[in-house]
C-alpha cells in the first residue's frame, strides 16, 4: 500500500521521545481546531495556547501553518487507510463493512473520551494551497477511496466506486450527529447502519421508482447579479471549501474585480450564508413537494429523492455541501446546523410513516434519515461517476438503489 511522503524528512533531534510527544501534542491541538473552526481558524497562536507553548516554539515542529495541516490531514489519511486494511481482511463483502464501521466508531468514541487521537476532518482537504492539495488528495484517492472500493470487490468496477463512496461518507458525515449520542450508544449505531448497509429502506421484494423530474431550462443572464455571484461561490465551496472560495476565485472565475464583488454583496460570509439559506431552501421545497404528493409515503420518499439527486448530478447549480459549515463563524454554524438538523427530521418523520404503513423496513428511522441526508448532500461528489452511466436518470436511480436495497443487491 502507498505512503504518502513525509513532508519534513526526520533529523537526530527528531527521534527524541520527548520532541515526538511535544510534536503528537500539536498535531492533536491542530486536529481539534481545524474540526471546530475549519482550515480558517487554525492558527499558531490558537495552536501555542492549546498546547502551553509560544508561537515561536510551535514553529520549531513546524515551520507553516500549511505544513501543520497537512500533517493532521495526513495522519487521518493513515489511520483510515490502516482501518480499511484491517477490514479488507475479513472474508466477505458484508463481513468487511460490518468491521470498517466497528472500527470507525470505536476509534471515534475513544477520541471523544480523549483515549484516542482526533481525526481531521478531512473536507477542508480541497482548501488546501498547492502542492499540498494535490499529493493529499492523490493519497486519499489510491488509499482510502480505493480502498473502501476493494472492500465490495474490484476497486475499479463503477459500482463499487459507489458503494465505496457511500460507505465512507456515511462514516464522514456522523460526525455531524453522533454527539446527540452517548458513546455507550455506538455499538448499536454501528449495528443499526450496518442494517442500513446490508439492507437498505424498503422490505425485500419492495420496489420504488426514483425519477428525476422534467425541469424547464432556465435561461442564460448575460448580466452579473448577486445570483450569479451565489451560483459560482455555491460551486467553489463544494471544490475547495469555504477557504478556498475566496473573494479573490470568486471574482477571477466571474471575470470581475474585487470592487464588484463588494458592490453585489457585503461580505464572503453573508455570501457564504446566503448559499446554506438557498441550498437549504431548496432542500426543503423538494421535501414539501414530496410529501403533498398522493400516494405511499415510499412514493413521496422517491419522488423527494429523484428531485435532489437529480439537481446533484446535473451539477451547474448543486445544493451547497454541509462540510462547508465547519469553518463558518460559531453563530452562523449554529444557524445552518440547525436547518439541517430540521431537514433530517422531516426525513425521519417519512420513514417512521413509511414504517407504519409497511412500505419501509422497521428500521431506526432518526439513523436512517440522517443516512439519507447525508447522501443528498455527498452525491455532488459522485458527479463523474453519474457521468459515466448511460444518462442522468439511470445514475439518480443508480445511486437510490443503494439506499433502497443496500450495497450487496446488485441492480
Amino acid at each position: 500500500m502507498d505512503q504518502i511522503a513525509p513532508i519534513d524528512p526526520p533529523a537526530t533531534a527528531e527521534t527524541s521521545p520527548r520532541f515526538q510527544q511535544k510534536r503528537n501534542g500539536i498535531i492533536d491541538a491542530a486536529a481539534t481546531l481545524i474540526n471546530e473552526r475549519g482550515l480558517k481558524g487554525l492558527t499558531f497562536v490558537a495552536v501555542a495556547e492549546a498546547v502551553g507553548l509560544n508561537t515561536t516554539s510551535v514553529t520549531y515542529y513546524f515551520k507553516r501553518k500549511e505544513m501543520l495541516a497537512a500533517t493532521a490531514i495526513e495522519r487521518t489519511i493513515d489511520v483510515l487507510a490502516d482501518e480499511l486494511e484491517t477490514a479488507g481482511r475479513e472474508a466477505t463483502p458484508r463481513d468487511r463493512v460490518s468491521k470498517m464501521i466497528a472500527l470507525y466508531l470505536t476509534q471515534s468514541g475513544s477520541a471523544r473520551l480523549g483515549e484516542a487521537r482526533p481525526l481531521t476532518i478531512l473536507s477542508d482537504m480541497r482548501a488546501m494551497d498547492e502542492p499540498q492539495r494535490e499529493r493529499l488528495t492523490s493519497a486519499y484517492m489510491a488509499r482510502i477511496a480505493r480502498g473502501s472500493a476493494r472492500l465490495f470487490g474490484d476497486p475499479m468496477d463503477l459500482q463499487n466506486r459507489a458503494r465505496g463512496h457511500i460507505l465512507l461518507d456515511t462514516l464522514f458525515w456522523s460526525r455531524a450527529w453522533l454527539a446527540k449520542y452517548s458513546v455507550g450508544d455506538y455499538e448499536r449505531i454501528g449495528k443499526k447502519l450496518m442494517a442500513l448497509f446490508e439492507h437498505g429502506i424498503l422490505p425485500d421484494g419492495a420496489t420504488w421508482e426514483v425519477r428525476a423530474p422534467d425541469r424547464v431550462p432556465e435561461p442564460e443572464i448575460g448580466e452579473i447579479t448577486p445570483e450569479t455571484y451565489l451560483r459560482v461561490a455555491t460551486r467553489l465551496i463544494n471544490e475547495r471549501g469555504y477557504r478556498g472560495a475566496s473573494v479573490e476565485r470568486i471574482a477571477g472565475e466571474l471575470n470581475v474585480s474585487k470592487g464588484s464583488f463588494y458592490h453585489h454583496l457585503e461580505g464572503k460570509d453573508d455570501l457564504v450564508l446566503e448559499c446554506f439559506q438557498r441550498s437549504y431552501g431548496r432542500f426543503s421545497q423538494a421535501q414539501r413537494r414530496a410529501i403533498n404528493l398522493p400516494g405511499t409515503h415510499r412514493d413521496r420518499l422517491a419522488a423527494c429523492l429523484g428531485d435532489l439527486l437529480d439537481i446533484q448530478f446535473e451539477a451547474s447549480f448543486p445544493l451547497v455541501r454541509i462540510t462547508a459549515l465547519q469553518a463558518l463563524p460559531t453563530e452562523l454554524r449554529r444557524i445552518v446546523l440547525a436547518r439541517s438538523d430540521r431537514m433530517a427530521t422531516r426525513f425521519s418523520g417519512m420513514i417512521s410513516d413509511g414504517i407504519e404503513e409497511g412500505t419501509f423496513r422497521p428500521v431506526d428511522p432518526l439513523i436512517a434519515s440522517q443516512w439519507v441526508t447525508g447522501l443528498i448532500n455527498s452525491s455532488h461528489d459522485m458527479r463523474f461517476w453519474a457521468a459515466e452511466q448511460p444518462n442522468r436518470a439511470e445514475a439518480v436511480a443508480a445511486y437510490a438503489h443503494q439506499i433502497a436495497h443496500g450495497l450487496f443487491t446488485p441492480r
